[in-house]
Order: C-alpha cells, then structure tokens, then sequence
C-alpha cells in the first residue's frame, strides 16, 4: 500500500513529529510512505521524495516541516486541479494524508467527494478547528507567547510604560486569551469582540488609580479596530485571505494620544512558529500521525483525526473542512474575571 504526505499552510512547531508517526507506523504495517513536497502545490508539480524511516530519524525535535509548505489551492486553477488529480493516479497512491488547517482540509473533503482516498490531521497554531479539541503547534505558541509577557512585565514596571504585546490569531483569540491570561495580562483583545477603545483606556486609568502605573495588554493580530481588520496590505492569498498585521502599532498609538502614557509594541510574530515544539505537541502530533494510518489501514477515509478527551477519535472531514472554533461569549467573560 502506498501513502502520500503532505503538509499545507502555515508551519507550526509538531509537523515534524506527526510526518515521523506517520512513516514509523507504516513501515511497521507494510507501507510505502511518499512526501509531497510544498503542500497541495507539490501534488500539481509532482515534486516527490520517498520517506523511509532513515529520511524521518532525529526530526522529532525540530520545528516548521522537513516536506516543506505552501498555501497553494488547487480549485483556483482547473488546469492544476487536472494536474493533480492525474498525479495522484500515476503515483499509485492508494490514500494521502493531508497535514494542514481549514484551508488544506477544506481542499481534501473536495477531493474525498470526487472519490480520493483521503485522511486529513488537523492542523493550526491558532487552535480554531472544530471537531478536535486541541491542534499541535497551539500549546508551543502560547508558552512562547506567555513567556515574552513574563519578560515584559519586568520592563514594563520599571519604566513605568504599557506593553502591547500582538500575537497570532487571525479569526480566533484562543493564543491570546490562553497566554494573556497565563501570563498576568492586565487586558487581551480579541477578533470575536470588537475594540472599544473606551473599555481599553478606563482598565489603564483604573490601575493607574490605584497606583498601578504599567500595564500589558495583550492583542490577537486580527482583532477589529472600527469593526475592520488591520491590514498590512490589500493582497489575496490563494484562500481569499489578507495579510494582517500593524494592529498593535495602532493600539499603542491610540493608547498614548489619549492616555499621555508611554507605550511600546512587541510583535511576536513567527517566533511564535519557530523552535522546537513542548512535550505536550510532540505528543500530539505523535498520536495523530499514529492514528491516521490506522484509519488508512481500515479503509476510513473522508475522516480527520481529532483530539476529544483524552482520546484521538475519527470525524468526517466535511463537517469540519472550512469552519471555525472561536472563542465563545461565556469564555471571554471568564477571561475577563483576571483583567485590570
């Protein structure tokens, strides 16, 4: 039996770990393991490499994906969509795994309704998948985030400023609300509530009342100022998204005109993304990698694997493909118990 693996969109720490699983176990069970290079783009291009357990050895520990990525969509291009389709058949691949987010996956439940023997893994620093509990790559993202607010407390009170600390979320505030609150945040903005600037500015005025003269707010990058995102440009991806980016910058701004306190930025960016992933990714990705040629195996195809309890569980990808976990109102007022 013969596999293909691929990993598509954004890079997170755990890919690694989940392409090792997935190698490991299929030799045991008698496979051929067959990388695609560069996400759904090396499907088009047949850009292939054989993994074996030699290509797969010492990877564990290391960040982003040895199979490299991209945020190619097949579906935009009906010649590349060919392209791929025949590819699939002339290599023989008798499934694929497909490593990725709402955007790879959404392109897998495509192919898995045309008949394509598909398993997907989900996959998404941001934790907004629904269906799994936890995504590999969240757990990294928000011990890195929570330790530069550690770190930036200490500044902060020492030169008596406000730290505006911006990290990933494009849709969801799972990294913010988790890190802010882990963190000792005195405020975490969100893209599921609005900005209301007037809510921002009376948390800094009540703790400089009460002699509180810094504070760290904590602020996902797609958080809405005037009920729009904060774009570093106009451009599309191949998914219909924009690039995000400079919501910090103008928070502090607004911060300072009308507090007179001074305030910095810190953008944590793709540190956020890089590095060795935490025990508990590693695990993770370990376990869905396991999972999915198991499923492979049985011939369960059309289904994601998925983190529920304490469990990794099947569920169909279609029900799951395109959509969004976000934070939920009763969440956010638990979050903001800790705030001020």
């Amino acid at each position: 039996m013969k596999i293909g693996v691929l990993t598509g969109g954004g890079d997170c720490p755990g890919l690694n770990p989940v392409i090792r699983a997935i190698v490991k176990t299929s030799s045991r069970e008698g496979m051929t393991a067959l990388g695609i290079q560069n996400g759904w783009k090396g499907l088009v291009d047949n850009h292939i490499k054989p993994l074996d357990q030699a290509a797969v050895s010492g990877i564990l520990h290391r960040g982003g994906t040895v199979l490299g990525t991209s945020r190619t969509n097949p579906y935009k291009d009906p010649a590349a969509l060919e392209k791929l389709k025949n590819n699939f058949k002339k290599l023989g691949l008798d499934a694929l795994i497909a490593i990725g987010g709402e955007d790879t996956l959404g392109v897998a439940a495509k192919l898995s309704k045309e008949g394509f023997k598909i398993v997907g893994v989900p996959k998404t620093i941001d934790n907004d998948l629904p269906g799994t509990d936890f995504t590999f790559g969240f757990d990294t993202a928000v011990n890195i985030a929570m330790e530069a607010i550690d770190r930036l407390h200490s500044t902060a009170e020492s030169h008596q400023r406000i730290m505006v600390v911006e990290v990933m979320g494009r849709h969801a505030g799972w990294i913010a609300i988790h890190s802010g609150i882990a963190g000792g945040a005195d405020l975490v903005l969100i893209p599921e509530v609005p900005i209301r600037m007037e809510e921002v500015i009376g948390v800094i005025r009540k703790r400089n009342e009460r002699g509180k003269n810094f504070s760290i707010i904590v602020v996902a990058e797609g958080a809405k100022f005037d009920g729009s995102e904060v774009t570093l440009e106009k451009k599309l991806d191949d998914f219909g998204h924009v690039r995000l980016g400079g919501i910090g910058e103008l928070l502090a701004k607004k911060i300072e005109e009308a507090t007179g306190f001074e305030t910095r930025v810190t953008v944590l960016g793709h540190v956020q993304r890089g590095g060795s992933a935490t025990a508990f990714d590693r695990m993770l990705g370990t376990r869905f990698g396991e999972k999915a040629v198991r499923l492979v195996k049985k011939g369960e195809f059309g289904k994601m694997v998925a983190l529920r309890g304490n469990e990794i569980v099947p569920v169909p990808i279609e029900t799951v493909a395109g959509k969004l976990k976000t934070v939920d109102a009763d969440f956010y007022a638990m979050a903001k118990t800790f705030f001020g």
